[in-house]
This record gives structure tokens, C-alpha cells and sequence, in this order.
């Protein structure tokens, strides 16, 4: 793939994740968008369909993860950059998932800002924020750039 395409490829890419987040609301089921949107330091949760919301939350999060590792193929072309990122996302996915049902279920009036952050970790892409300079960093060799 010459640098032009790979470039064009990349930005239709990142501009897939930006629709999915601007069309969040019509996409996915999440009435925590709402809610976190507005005062929710002292109100309980609204009321929601647990199961339709779990579903909702995984499949963003597996949207999210295929399109972040599409990028990730495109701007490495290393089968084991994409295995490794494969199981950060499995292990983050298990790991965030696990505590944000626990976050939910057991939340109650009060500030409700660490069941956000998980939530943000889990329908945002910030893996790839975090993944991208981290393999470009190693591919290029972190002592080399240090001592630059």
C-alpha cells in the first residue's frame, strides 16, 4: 500500500470512529449519555434496561476495538502489534466490563464520576490514543529517540 492510500485509509478510519461517536444516540441504547450529560453528582441513576444496555455497551465497544485495530494493521502491517493489542483489549474489556456492572449495580445516590470513567474507557477508542505512539515509539526504538 503506497503512503498516499495508507494515509487516505487512516483518516477514513479515524472519521468512522468520529461517526460513531457523533451518532451515538441513534446507534446505541446508553440513557447514562443523557445523564452524565447533565448535574449527576447527586442524583441516582435513571432508570434503564440492564440487559439492553450491557448489549449496547459491548457491541460500541466491539465496534470500536475492530475499527481500532484496523488502524493499527494499516499503520504497522505487524501481525504481532495486532496480537498484543488483541489482548489488551480482551483482558480491558473483561477487566473495565466486569467493574462497570459492579459500578452499576451497586450504585446509589452521590457522585457517580468513577462509573463514568470506566464507562468513557469502554465506548470511547482511548486504547488507540494510548496504543498508537506507544508501538511507534518501540518500532522506532525508544533509545534511539531518548537519546536524540
Amino acid at each position: 500500500m503506497n503512503k498516499l492510500l495508507k494515509i487516505v485509509v487512516i483518516v477514513l478510519l479515524l472519521a468512522l470512529l468520529v461517526v460513531v461517536r457523533i451518532f451515538e444516540d441513534v446507534l446505541f441504547y446508553d440513557p447514562l449519555l443523557d445523564f452524565f450529560k447533565h448535574d449527576h453528582s447527586t442524583k441516582a441513576l435513571p432508570e434503564f434496561e440492564t440487559v439492553r444496555l450491557l448489549v449496547h455497551l459491548v457491541f460500541r465497544f466491539i465496534l470500536n476495538t475492530l475499527i481500532s485495530l484496523i488502524i493499527l494493521w494499516v499503520v504497522f502491517k505487524d501481525g504481532g502489534i495486532l496480537k498484543i493489542s488483541g489482548v489488551i483489549y480482551g483482558l480491558a474489556f473483561v477487566l473495565l466490563f466486569a467493574l462497570f456492572c459492579v459500578l452499576l449495580f451497586t450504585s446509589e445516590e452521590g457522585p457517580h464520576m468513577f462509573l463514568f470513567y470506566v464507562r468513557r474507557f469502554l465506548i470511547q477508542p482511548l486504547f488507540l490514543l494510548l496504543l498508537l505512539p506507544a508501538f511507534y515509539l518501540q518500532k522506532q526504538g525508544f533509545g534511539k529517540i531518548a537519546k536524540k
